[in-house]
């Protein structure tokens, strides 16, 4: 029976993550290891010159000047050796972090790609974009950081602790019991598991708050026109007072451990004294052990610099490996399965065989129906309209085609083939979307049209600009089609937005087109501009219309209406429009609102 292989937490997750480029890391470690053994060399030159002076202090002149000085010399070499290693291996470790969080991300922005829709709009964007700056940069430090000082820690130690029990086992034994009980001290304050779980709270409250933050700036504009102010943004007040709570909690909890570990490390000299004066008591008169004794107390304190170095290891590692399993929770997510087998469409038919769709959100337990068995069929070349209430299901039909999501039950097809048979970039590649809700990149106008085919020339983006009637209001522009969209003041309007989207469509020319409330946010002269772009978009093409209004696809070959998830009629319009139903009670409502006026009586 197979089993499977064990997920790695914690640091040996880390340290698989930094194993990406082992050789500039072990590389690392040598040079900073060869940097704490060289910055080691002045302590032993002290200890050196402290042996002459007091070998010879009762006759000053035969002390051996010459040889003090060479240690002056060799103290100052082992000083300017260790800081040259040093930064070799920061060199080193820097460049292995930023190629591994280069790596890291371009394989992060890909795997959410792959992902289905479902995921990334039951996550929030703050959370997202916590995970993919915040989190991985925080790698940044462990790997360029923490690992080289892990070598230089362990290498300082054990040299020092070689050096020392060559002098003296007993004085040896007060400083390592020092060092003992500060890594005792900082492991029950960072590594136990109340400190794993204050990381957790802590990522939770950064990503609520990020996540608040993110909606308050969008949502600004309401926020202004009703005079409100951030503290009655609510959400966004509250998910800032529990990050405030939470981090004062923190220090709290926290504060008597630092204070004690702080002053143990700090009193080295002040365990070495007695330990000393007992020592020499049994050989006053040895001049040796004096020097020795002298050499511990000035090198004891040196033993809590490394460990100083390590104070907030334990914190910054447990921090680090909540980002790294937040991370990881992303790349667990299953993308969108790709066929083993990937067929392609000779036609561009798009057919709905009994199709069914649920929502569902995994962490409310919730499911709720958003198809249930739609079947039609729309022709190549012949465009579909899909009409009906809000909420009835049109928008989620128009999202299974480009398998945004993916049918519970039931068959999408193109030219009759399974979409789930036909492989990613084909589908997409086959496929053009113009969203009702524009966007549009922090980029210049010419980017946000080549979106639709990165390899086209600058003339095909011009052209297809001014198929999609935009080309004019783009010359208007300070830097014509390099104006870069929130410089300067340069915003556009929603339908000179649209008519950009629909540039990319035209850009792109797939066979399949969808129209997702196209021309909901144009007024009437920017709707006309709008569907003379759409006319030299849609010919020869497989055409989904989604309209709430209704003249808008009153010539469609075929006009589906839906309602709660399924579709009730099928027609053309004067058959619709004739026949009782929902149709005709639309458009009977839509009609009359022409009629309509504001009335102050």
């Amino acid at each position: 029976m197979k089993t499977e292989t064990k997920k790695k937490e914690g640091l040996s997750r880390l340290f698989e993550i930094a194993g990406e480029k082992k050789g500039l890391l072990f590389l690392a470690g040598l040079l900073s290891a060869g940097s704490a053994v060289c910055m080691l060399v002045p302590y032993w030159a002290v200890y050196k010159v402290l042996e002459e002076l007091l070998t010879h202090g009762a006759n000053p002149a035969s002390v051996d000047g010459a040889g003090m000085i060479r240690w002056g010399w060799i103290a100052f070499g082992g000083l300017v050796g260790g800081l040259v290693l040093l930064y070799a291996a920061l060199m080193s470790s820097h460049v292995a972090a930023f190629r591994i969080l280069y790596g890291l991300r371009v394989r992060l922005s890909e795997h959410i790609g792959k992902l289905s829709l479902g995921y990334l709009n039951g996550t929030s964007t703050g959370a997202v974009k916590k995970t993919m700056e915040q989190n991985i940069e925080k790698i940044e430090g462990f790997i360029a950081h923490t690992i080289p000082d892990l070598v230089n820690v362990a290498a300082t130690v054990a040299v020092m602790l070689v050096i020392f029990f060559s002098l003296d086992p007993w004085l040896t034994a007060v400083c390592l019991a020092v060092v003992l009980s500060g890594f005792a001290l900082q492991f029950s304050n960072f590594m136990g598991k109340q400190a794993r779980e204050f990381m957790r709270i802590y990522y939770d409250a950064q990503e609520r708050m990020s996540a608040s933050a993110v909606q308050y700036v969008r949502g600004m504009p309401v926020v202004k026109i009703f005079g409100q102010s951030v503290r009655s943004f609510r959400r966004f007040d509250a998910e800032i007072q529990a990050y405030k709570t939470f981090a004062l909690k923190c220090c709290d909890t926290y504060q008597n451990g630092m204070i004690a570990f702080t002053v143990l490390l700090g009193s080295t000299v002040t365990f070495l004294l007695p330990a000393g004066i007992l020592l020499m008591r049994g050989d006053p008169q040895s001049l040796a052990r004096a020097a020795v004794w002298l050499f511990f107390i000035v090198m004891g304190p040196g033993v809590a610099s490394p460990v100083y170095k390590l104070t907030f290891l334990g914190g910054n590692t447990k921090e680090i490996d909540e980002g790294v399993a937040r991370i990881d929770r992303i790349l667990a997510k299953a993308p969108v399965p790709e066929p083993a087998c990937p067929e392609v469409p000779r036609s561009y038919d798009v057919e709905f065989r009994h199709v069914s769709f649920s929502y569902e959100n995994t962490e409310q337990g919730t499911r709720t129906e958003a198809l249930h068995d739609v079947c039609f069929t729309a022709p190549q070349g012949r465009i579909t309209a899909l009409v009906g209430p809000s909420g009835s299901g049109k928008s989620t039909v128009a999202n299974l085609i480009p398998r945004f999501w993916d049918a519970a039950q039931g068959e999408v097809l193109i030219g009759g083939v399974n979409i789930r048979n036909i492989a990613a970039p084909q589908l997409m590649d086959t496929v053009s979307f113009v969203f009702q809700d524009t966007f549009l990149f922090y980029d210049t106008l010419y980017e946000n049209i080549a979106v639709g085919s990165p390899s086209a020339t600058k003339a095909t983006v011009m052209a297809a600009a001014e198929a999609a009637r935009c080309h004019e209001f783009i010359e208007r522009l300070p830097q014509g089609y390099e104006t870069r969209i929130g410089d300067e003041g340069v915003y556009l309007s929603g339908g000179e937005a649209q008519r950009i989207c629909v540039a990319r469509a035209i850009l792109k020319n797939a066979p399949i087109l969808v129209l997702d409330e196209a021309t909901a946010f144009a007024d009437p002269e920017n709707e006309y501009k709008m569907q003379q772009a759409l006319q030299a978009l849609i010919k020869g093409k497989t055409v989904i219309v989604i309209a709430h209004r209704l003249s808008s696809v009153a010539s469609a070959d075929n006009i589906v209406v839906m309602q709660r998830g399924r579709i009730v009629q099928q027609g053309r319009h004067d058959a619709l429009s004739s026949a009782e139903g929902l149709y005709k009670r639309m458009w009977d409502a839509y009609t009359s609102a022409y009629h309509w006026t504001l009335n102050k009586n």
